[in-house]
């Protein structure tokens, strides 16, 4: 999958300046995410569906340490 062109994003409630964050752009299909302190590193994909699912558990607290 080619990123070069693709649009990061930050939540809007990164804490730290946005240093400590995950960044996620969605590129036709699938959500891609990188790790905001390593952008060059590896990536995830995930289809919409998985990414949805994934982002109600967080905003329910269920992924709360």
């Amino acid at each position: 999958m080619d990123l070069s062109r693709v649009v990061w994003r930050k939540c809007r409630r990164s804490g730290n300046g946005g240093a400590n964050c995950v960044e996620v752009a969605p590129i036709g299909d699938v959500i891609a995410v990188r790790d905001s302190k390593n952008p060059d590193g590896s990536r995830l994909a995930f289809d919409h569906a998985a990414w949805a699912a994934f982002a109600r558990r967080v905003r329910s607290g269920e992924y709360d340490l």
